[in-house]
C-alpha cells in the first residue's frame, strides 16, 4: 500500500520525536518472522517501554538526522524494524536479545547509544547494562562501603579489649 506523503511526515515526525528522547536504538532484520512473533515483540516491548516500529529505509534516515542516532544511517537497509528505549539505556537490547532466544529470525544489524554506532556482535554487551535502579544500589553500596569500614575501624579496639578481657576471664575460671 503506498503512503500519502502527509503519512510519510507523520511518521518521520513520530520516529523523529521519540528519537531524540531515546537513550539507546537497536535496528534489526525481521525477515521471516510472522505477523504473530511480530504482534509477540511489540507486546513485550509496550511492557518494557520500549518503542517498536517499522519503518521503511528512508522515512528512518529521514527521522533520525539531527539525532545521536545519526550515527546508523548506514544500517538502514532492508527488512528493518527500529527499537527505540525510552527509560534505561540497556531495556531495547534486553528485549531484543530474549526474543531471539525463542526466535533466531530476527537478526540484529546495528545498536547506537551515547551517539557512538555499534554491530551487532555488541548486543550482549548492551543488554547487560544496569537497570536505573541496579545503578543506584551499585552507586550506593560503593558510595557507603568507605563509611562502613571506618566504623569497624573505630569499633575494632574496644571490641579487641572485650575479647582480650572475655579471655583473662575464661583462664582464670579455668584455672581455678
Amino acid at each position: 500500500m503506498a503512503l500519502r506523503l502527509d503519512d510519510k511526515k507523520a511518521i518521520v515526525a513520530e520516529v523523529a520525536d521519540i528519537a531524540s528522547r531515546a537513550l539507546s536504538a537497536v535496528v534489526a532484520d525481521y525477515r521471516g518472522l510472522s505477523v504473530a512473533d511480530l504482534t509477540r515483540l511489540r507486546s513485550q516491548a509496550r511492557k518494557a517501554n520500549v518503542y517498536v516500529r517499522v519503518v521503511r529505509n528512508t522515512l528512518a534516515r529521514r527521522a533520525v538526522v539531527g539525532t545521536e542516532f545519526e550515527c546508523m544511517t548506514s544500517a538502514l537497509t532492508g527488512s528493518m524494524i527500529l527499537a527505540f528505549s525510552k527509560d534505561e539505556p540497556g531495556s531495547a537490547a534486553r528485549l531484543i536479545r530474549d526474543f531471539i532466544k525463542g526466535n533466531d529470525k530476527l537478526q540484529v544489524k546495528a545498536l547506537a547509544i551515547g551517539g557512538k554506532a555499534l554491530d551487532g556482535t555488541q548486543l550482549e554487551a548492551v543488554a547487560k547494562l544496569p537497570t536505573r535502579n541496579e545503578a543506584i544500589a551499585n552507586l550506593m553500596g560503593m558510595m557507603q562501603a568507605p563509611i562502613t569500614q571506618f566504623v569497624r575501624t573505630l569499633a575494632e579496639p574496644h571490641t579487641k579489649m572485650v575479647r582480650t578481657i572475655a579471655a583473662i576471664r575464661d583462664q582464670k575460671q579455668s584455672a581455678a
